[in-house]
């Protein structure tokens, strides 16, 4: 039978389903989008309640770190009167039942303009209306290796 299924999927009869990772990476891109859009409400329904998260960086050769909950985050967002632009690659997604993690580096922009980069780390939780972010940790850096997506492009 297994047979018979893939050979229905490679020609076009039955559509595979999407994967899990591919769900994943989907919940992380509407959460960008909501970011560039400015869209609170969007980011209420990818983002958990009680989720937070933690910028790192180094300052004066000491790390230095910035935490935050989800509320502060959708204040800072709706505040914002700038176009802000988050891009990753080259995803690391490990998924474990009802819990996933990403991890992929990154470049960040405002108003078109190179912000800073780094590296992102997400956990997200799969729930019944699908997989939300719970939280994450992310490097802020002014230095990384080129993005392999070039510049972005104008929205």
């Amino acid at each position: 039978m297994g047979t018979l299924l893939n050979w229905l999927v490679s020609i076009g009869l039955i559509f595979a389903q999407p994967s899990e990772r591919d769900a994943v990476l989907k919940t992380m891109q509407a959460f960008f989008d909501t970011m560039t859009a400015r869209d609170v409400d969007g980011a209420r329904e990818i983002l958990q309640p009680q989720g937070r998260f933690h910028a790192m960086q180094m300052k004066d050769g000491k790390p230095d770190v910035r935490a935050f909950a989800n509320e502060e985050y959708f204040a800072n967002l709706q505040a914002s009167k700038q176009t802000m632009q988050e891009r990753i690659w080259n995803a690391e997604v490990r998924i474990n039942g009802l819990i996933a993690t990403v991890t992929a580096p990154y470049d960040f922009w405002i108003d078109g303009k190179f912000s800073h980069c780094g590296v992102d780390a997400f956990d997200l939780i799969k729930t019944e209306k699908g997989w939300k972010i719970a939280g994450g940790v992310y490097t802020v850096e002014q230095k990384c290796a080129p993005s392999p997506l070039g510049p972005p492009k104008p929205k």
